[in-house]
């Protein structure tokens, strides 16, 4: 059994903690995962999730879920709900413990008026692009603003008027009085408190002032008790603004930061803003988009939450930034569904079958495989009669010589069920093949033959008589190229067949009641689950993934190479 100084598995986070643990530096680790609700989640936030709640959960800590909620002109209810549903749909579950930004917002504001009465802020005058100019470069030291050595009362009125909103967007800011000449320009009199007049998700309009993101962050993170502020690698440079805030006020606690590097994977874009942009642009169909890296988009796509568990613990945390295979995903997502997704029949191109010589009217019920992988999962009843679909690229007329599906005067096995041979096809007036008669070897029931001949290939099919019609949307990457928008327009790189919607697509009839959420894989073509789009009247599946995984057949070449 592990014990709370031993994780599950290694890495240079998890050694810090344990360390800290060790040498008494904590008695309880407490982690946080701080969501700015202003978009969805995305599958790099379920790499922060996992390893926040998981350290907490393996020190015997606890995880806290707190919205760093300090922008109201681009935060919605909306968003705050979604971040909640993902974090629970993930696995994890923060308890009594949720914290918002806004429940401190009177601390913080007492903790500017501290920092302004030891003379260490200031209200200045300057505008934004003033501000600007004046922070210099990274070979050139700042200027000071001319209001930086504003009498302490002057700036304790100017703020108290600002929370009044006696002045307009812009007009004056709070700024730390640090050190202009810093090498670390986040040091040089960062902004600490702006002016906005907009409603707050949750305050209403009780303020017209509020904090930036690195005042409130480390702030609150002191106020939780956090143990480990975990971040990613850009907020390396913040660290110093971090630890001087944290040794300027009068704060409960000491968090120590530390970054890890964000995720970055291939086909993909993770910025919040571009995935804004494609939803408000109209390039797909909204955050939960199956083409969306978003978590809500992977789970509407079928990716179990499983799936994207063990990924974040394959790439596991690194201290540089680096590019992940999008196969790795796919890979891990495919490792879980092969194990416990059900096999069903499905068949996308339908192409009709006429058995002539089986009984019409005659129904049986066949004895199919749920999964062969999982014994425990048993079998299902799928009824099979005269008529069937079966995939139009099955068949060929004119077979090359390495096509052993379906063609005339040829016997291939349909799964569970008989032999079967083609005995003509039967054309429309336009020359394309409509339908094709076969015969069947009744003693061949159950897939096997008395005489021992072996069909060299096995076909999926669904009685035409009980087939449920379906939509079903076939997804690909987002994007055309692994380095999106690398030649400079990331939008030129989008992938015009990232969805394709097949209509008039037939599946078994048990499909008609599988649940969204569920994942199945339909037999030779893939795992697809229910869109919530789909109703009892019109099923619509989406495409999860394809069966093929490239990632894993690259990984066993190279095992073989060495």
């Amino acid at each position: 059994m592990q014990s709370p100084t031993s994780p599950e598995r290694g890495d240079f986070i998890r050694e810090i903690v344990s360390a800290d643990l060790r040498d008494g530096r904590h008695q309880t680790i407490v982690t946080r995962f701080p969501p700015e609700p202003n978009g969805y989640l995305h599958i790099g936030h379920a790499k922060s999730i996992c390893l926040n709640f998981g350290i907490a959960n393996e020190f015997g800590g606890r995880c806290h879920l707190r919205f760093d909620d300090t922008n109201p002109t681009k935060e919605e209810q909306e968003y705050i709900d979604a971040i909640q549903a993902d974090v629970r749909w993930l696995g994890f579950d923060w308890g009594e413990h949720l914290y918002y930004a806004s429940d401190y917002f009177e601390q913080l504001y007492e903790w500017a008026v501290y920092l302004i009465r030891a003379g260490k802020a200031y209200v200045d005058d300057l505008s934004a692009d003033e501000i600007r100019e004046h922070r210099g470069t990274l070979t050139e030291p700042g200027r000071n603003s001319p209001w930086r050595d504003r009498p302490v009362e002057e700036s304790l009125d100017l703020f108290e008027r600002m929370r009044k909103g006696e002045f307009p967007n812009g007009a004056r800011v709070l700024r730390a009085r640090i050190d202009m000449a810093a090498p670390n320009i986040n040091l040089r009199d960062p902004v600490l408190y702006r002016i906005v007049h907009a409603a707050h998700p949750r305050t209403g309009d009780a303020w017209c002032v509020y904090p930036t993101y690195d005042f409130a962050h480390g702030q609150s993170d002191a106020i939780e008790g956090i143990t480990h502020s975990i971040c990613t690698l850009e907020f390396e440079v913040h660290r110093p603004l971090y630890d001087w805030f944290i040794e300027n006020l009068p704060v409960p606690s000491r968090p120590r930061q530390i970054e890890f590097a964000r995720l970055n994977v291939t086909y993909t874009v993770l910025s919040k803003r571009v995935l804004l942009r494609l939803v408000n642009e109209g390039h797909v169909r909204g955050w939960d988009d199956p083409r969306m890296p978003t978590i809500s988009g992977l789970r509407r796509r079928g990716f179990p939450a499983e799936g994207i568990r063990d990924f974040a613990a394959m790439i596991g945390v690194a201290k540089s930034d680096s590019v992940v295979e999008v196969g790795q995903l796919e890979h891990a997502v495919r490792d879980v569904l092969n194990r416990k997704a059900a096999r069903r029949f499905a068949v996308l191109n339908p192409l009709k079958v006429v058995i002539e010589n089986y009984p019409e009217g005659q129904v049986e019920e066949m004895d199919v495989v749920n999964n062969p992988e999982d014994p425990s999962a048993g079998t299902r009843k799928v009824p099979f009669s005269r008529e069937l679909w079966i995939e139009r690229e099955d068949f060929m007329e004119d077979p090359p010589a390495k096509f052993f599906r379906l063609a005339p005067g040829r016997e291939v096995r349909l799964r569970s069920a008989y032999f079967v041979a083609c005995t003509g096809v039967v054309k429309g007036a336009s020359g394309d093949i409509v339908e094709l008669r076969c015969t069947y070897d009744p003693a061949t029931l159950g897939g096997d033959s008395p005489d021992g001949r072996k069909p060299k290939a096995t076909l999926h099919w669904i009685s035409a008589t009980h087939a449920m019609a379906a939509e079903v949307r076939l997804y690909d990457h987002l994007f055309t190229r692994p380095d999106p928008g690398a030649d400079g327009d990331l939008f030129a790189d989008l992938n015009p067949e990232s969805e394709k919607v097949l209509q008039g697509c037939m599946v078994e009839p048990s499909l008609a009641e599988l649940p969204v959420g569920e994942t199945v894989q339909f037999e030779r073509l893939g795992y697809f689950c229910p869109d919530p789009d789909s109703t009892p009247g019109r099923l619509v599946f989406n495409r999860t993934l394809t069966l093929k995984d490239t990632w894993a057949k690259l990984q066993a070449q190279g095992k073989q190479d060495s």
